[in-house]
């Protein structure tokens, strides 16, 4: 190769890396602004939530199924709002929202517990029922056949507690009907009540007809009589303290909705 050739390849060669050098500078920049600005938005992933309204819903665990459900139908109608659920027995709920607890909205499984938060909520609107049935081991092995059943010594019953909505609930109809129960624990919701049954550590307790058929594959359901006054209601409201208010109303009123009530219905529920 002739000197001039010689040279021009050395030309040619620094004008290369001086050109990866620059695309190196710029990696490392863009790299640098991205994590400066990642608290703020993911790099290179979208702006995902980017200025959504946030609503948060304090609900009775007996929603559970139903309400994540419920999440997602709305969350397609409604692109601009996440709505957040933080799950528990109506009493814990009352007792974070008079903490103050950041919330927006609250649906308890009695009218009771709505009834005494009054000045920490707006009107309420009651949104579904439900009625109890004895959860038993699938397949019924101790053959619990009506509520009289509960009250035999051998039978491990569990109830929720006192406090909370279907314990007081069990506690009316096993009154109204005469039958004495020993629980073998009282639990602090009727998930927890559940649980019990499907593992095995008790053979019978009174949850919601809703909550069987969310765990059919693990325990059936055994008929409760009516009772006066024990068909569960839930109401639904916003709270006085919700930073999104606008949001959270909009909310409880789908909730209204025949879309939604038909999400309640498939769980179980009953119409308002």
């Amino acid at each position: 190769m002739s000197r001039g050739g010689r040279r021009e390849s050395r030309v040619r060669r620094g004008r290369r890396e001086a050109a990866g050098v620059t695309a190196g500078r710029r990696a490392v920049l863009a790299t640098t602004a991205c994590l400066l600005v990642l608290p703020l938005t993911a790099c290179g992933g979208g702006d995902e939530g980017g200025g959504r309204t946030e609503v948060t819903v304090l609900a009775a665990s007996s929603l559970t199924d139903a309400f994540t459900r419920a999440g997602k139908v709305y969350e397609r109608e409604h692109r601009d709002t996440k709505v957040r659920f933080s799950f528990a027995g109506s009493q814990e709920l009352a007792a974070q929202v008079r903490q103050g607890a950041p919330a927006d909205a609250l649906v308890t499984a009695d009218t009771a517990t709505m009834d005494g938060l009054r000045e920490e909520t707006r009107e309420p609107a009651v949104i579904a029922r439900n009625r109890l049935v004895i959860a038993v081991r699938q397949g019924n092995p101790e053959r619990v056949e009506k509520l009289r059943d509960l009250g035999k010594g051998s039978l491990k019953v569990v109830l929720a507690a006192s406090d909370v909505p279907v314990g007081r609930y069990a506690k009316q109809v096993l009154e109204e009907h005469g039958v004495r129960v020993r629980p073998v624990s009282r639990e602090a919701n009727v998930r927890a009540v559940l649980s019990k049954v499907e593992l095995g550590e008790a053979d019978a307790g009174i949850v919601y007809r809703t909550d069987v058929a969310a765990a059919s594959d693990a325990v059936d359901a055994v008929r409760v009589p009516d009772g006066r006054g024990v068909v569960a209601t839930y109401p639904a409201a916003v709270l006085s303290s919700s930073g999104e208010a606008k949001a959270a109303e909009r909310f409880v009123n789908w909730l209204g909705t025949p879309k939604a009530q038909k999400v309640l219905r498939d769980a179980g529920f009953q119409r308002p």
